[in-house]
């Protein structure tokens, strides 16, 4: 798989804060990319110097391989967390007026059957939902045919069923060829839709690869719970846990030994939940915070 963007040694100051420190980042084309990290890790600023936003102070971004140009701009579509739309127009017109901006944009009513919009095509955009806005303005982001498209928290407050709904546009969009660099909040989302993940915490690139492989290497066994009603159960047994929420969780490497001890001391199978380690349990083993922290 060829690489699309290839970012090496970006560093970012402001004042003496190192915002950035030395970030190394391969994008390959027509995959997901992940870019993950706790509330004031980098991500953002990062973000908007792969994006021509903002100016790198060193380093280095390459764009199939040669520094950026003018072209650049033609080549990328961006979805912002926060984008305003001009009210008393409609989903039609709004794409009407962003085409404008582009050499070659893609055929509206195309673009707005393939983001579920048609029906909505005569509506003000203020009287949107936020599943459909969001649509919207993902259509936005692909008016021009990128062949590497920005998501920036692109389901952030939408409900499961519109997040669910997103999901499968961005699938058609990777299906597609187009590269997907995506940051998100949402365990579940990231390790869905993301081929690899890169998780930044101080300005640098703490691991990068698969969730998969990720988990598989930080984070090797299994994840047993009871409540916390059973804590003495565990205390007979010697087993160390920490409280969450009313159950009492911990972490073993023979999760057959210890259920069959838990059963053997009076719990059943419904008792205790097993879970495999995710993406949150991931962050504050590497970070010590909690994604969304």
């Amino acid at each position: 798989m060829s690489t699309i963007l290839d970012v090496r040694q970006l560093t970012k100051r402001f004042g003496d804060n190192v915002a950035v420190d030395g970030l190394n980042i391969t994008l390959r084309s027509g995959g997901c990319f992940g870019l993950l990290g706790p509330n004031g890790a980098g991500k953002t600023t990062t973000i908007e110097m792969l994006e021509g936003v903002l100016a790198p102070d060193s380093g280095e971004i390459l764009f199939q391989g040669k520094p950026r140009d003018r072209q650049f701009r033609q080549a990328i579509g961006i979805q912002f967390q926060n984008t305003a739309l001009q009210e008393r127009l409609t989903v039609r017109e709004t794409l009407q007026l962003f085409a404008q901006l582009y050499q070659s944009p893609q055929p509206l009513q195309t673009l707005m059957q393939s983001c579920q919009l048609s029906e909505f095509s005569e509506q003000d955009t203020h009287h949107l939902s936020g599943g459909q806005r969001q649509r919207l303005l993902l259509a936005i982001a692909l008016i021009n045919d990128p062949k590497l498209l920005f998501l920036d928290e692109p389901t952030t407050g939408l409900d499961p069923q519109a997040r669910m709904n997103f999901w499968q546009l961005v699938e058609q969009i990777k299906a597609s060829g187009k590269t997907v660099l995506l940051t998100t909040h949402y365990m579940d989302e990231a390790y869905y839709l993301c081929d690899e993940i890169g998780i930044i915490d101080h300005g640098q690139m703490i691991a990068c690869d698969t969730p998969k492989a990720l988990l598989d290497e930080h984070l090797p066994g299994i994840y047993l719970s009871v409540s916390s009603e059973h804590h003495n159960l565990l205390d007979k047994l010697a087993i160390q846990f920490e409280n969450q929420y009313g159950w009492c969780r911990w972490k073993t490497n023979d999760a057959q030994k210890q259920i069959d001890q838990l059963k053997a001391v009076g719990l059943t199978q419904a008792d205790i939940q097993v879970q495999r380690p995710n993406l949150d349990d991931l962050f504050l083993t590497l970070t010590g915070r909690r994604l969304r922290s």
